[in-house]
């Protein structure tokens, strides 16, 4: 019985410490730069979902963060994986974003640009 309890708490603790991980490795935490040159990506936001490449939900903890438009916004550009600048232009930007209303709504529209944020 102490065998099969000591495997379990093995067991458990590889599954909390992979979901960490991963979490880590693919969240989206981004901070807002005041420069182009300290970016990672230059972002342009749509007035219309459809000639957005990402739809983005901003949510509220870094928990619920992932690579499908939800976003976390750090206060501190060392907690942010990735760190962005909203250009006026859309021809000055990398990727094109509209921020939806829910999280449901989240999602990839062009599939080609999910690359800039990995």
């Amino acid at each position: 019985m102490k065998t099969i309890s000591l495997k379990f708490y093995i067991f458990l603790s590889l599954i909390f410490f992979l979901k960490a991980l991963t979490n880590e490795a693919f969240s989206q935490k981004v901070f807002s730069c005041d420069s182009k040159y300290d970016a990672d990506i230059k972002v342009f936001v749509c007035d219309s979902k459809y000639d957005a490449d990402l739809w983005v939900y901003k949510v509220s903890s870094s928990y619920d963060v992932n690579n499908d438009g939800l976003w976390f916004f750090c206060d501190n550009k060392y907690d942010a994986k990735k760190k962005i600048y909203f250009v006026d232009s859309k021809y000055d930007a990398d990727l094109l974003i509209f921020f939806v209303e829910s999280k449901y709504d989240a999602k990839w529209n062009d599939m080609s640009k999910k690359y800039l944020i990995y």
